[in-house]
């Protein structure tokens, strides 16, 4: 039996990634929890240390962002590019999206989360649980995210 022991936060936005990560250590005190703020950070943390759940923000940079590094070509989509990866590596984490964004265009076409969240199940079956619209100011996403979450613990059980 696998219990929720390790929990990666992929979250290039400070207030966000705090707000997200005080809520899930409330939740969840006794699962150790990590950070990445860009796709590659995430990459490695998800190949080196192997968490049992993945908190995934959609939009994340190529690298992480520092002194002398601008974190490399934004990308609008930079959570597909880490479940394509995890996808290559047959990686089958547990992963629920949060995102701040109603939208994301692709290629010209706005997409809504209902048409996201249905593309995500159909192209990561084997890791996708869910979407988790994020907002600082209106509530509910705690919610929908302790929702997840408890979805996933049944799931290791």
């Amino acid at each position: 039996m696998t219990m929720l022991s390790k929990l990666l936060i992929a979250e290039d936005e400070g207030p966000k990634l705090s707000s997200v990560r005080t809520f899930v250590e409330g939740l969840l005190p006794n699962v150790s929890v990590r950070a990445a703020r860009s796709v590659r950070s995430t990459v490695d943390l998800l190949r080196s240390w192997r968490p049992n759940l993945l908190l995934l923000d959609m939009s994340l940079p190529t690298f992480d962002i520092g002194p002398s590094e601008p974190g490399g070509r934004p990308q609008g989509f930079g959570g597909i590019e880490v479940l394509r990866i995890m996808g290559f590596e047959e990686r089958k984490i547990p992963v629920v999206v949060i995102t701040a964004y109603e939208a994301f265009n692709d290629r010209g076409r706005d997409i809504d989360l209902v048409d996201l969240s249905a593309r995500l199940s159909e192209d990561h079956p084997d890791t996708f649980r869910g979407l988790v619209y994020y907002n600082s100011v209106v509530g509910g996403w705690q919610e929908k995210l302790s929702v997840c979450i408890e979805l996933v613990q049944q799931e290791l059980q």
